[in-house]
């Protein structure tokens, strides 16, 4: 998996060695508000969720800086959507300060200069308008509600 740099930000691969973050960043109040729990409660579970579901599209988000994991961003192939979506999660504290912004238009460009995707979709829960507002603001524009397999609630869909 090919690492991406922004001006603050590295887009660095997931392991299992990213178990304990994992599992933070799972049970964060945001993650679980806006994307759900997901029954991730111990090392080995994270371990597992690692491995089924970060390990092959999605990067942490780590603040060059300090080098401190701030969440994910990366490219989801997710069920009922006929093509990759950008997907992100951050934790809580570090919510409002342009991160999730700045990573998804990198995952955006990577996505269409070196993958050549040509369209890139998005998913929100209705509610979650900062999460619209950064699809906004890297270029998405919002298409429709559309109900997805294993959601109990409907979720906007933007597009390219």
């Amino acid at each position: 998996m090919t690492e991406l740099r922004t001006e603050r930000l590295t887009l660095t691969e997931v392991t299992l060695d990213d178990a304990e973050f994992v599992l933070e960043l799972l049970n964060d109040p945001g993650w679980i508000r806006n994307i759900g729990d997901r029954g991730v409660r111990t090392l080995d579970d994270a371990q597992a969720y690692i491995r089924d579901r970060f390990s092959k599209s999605l990067w942490f988000v780590v603040r060059d800086r300090s080098g401190e994991r701030l969440g994910m961003c990366g490219l989801v192939d997710r069920d009922g959507l006929d093509h990759h979506d950008i997907g992100y999660a951050y934790l809580e504290r570090h919510s409002g300060q342009g991160y999730a912004t700045e990573a998804a238009r990198a995952v955006l460009a990577h996505a269409q200069a070196a993958l050549g995707h040509e369209t890139i979709l998005a998913i929100t829960a209705p509610d979650n308008t900062p999460s619209q507002r950064v699809l906004e603001k890297i270029g998405l524009r919002f298409v429709q509600m559309i109900n997805l397999p294993g959601h109990a609630e409907p979720s906007a869909l933007f597009t390219t």
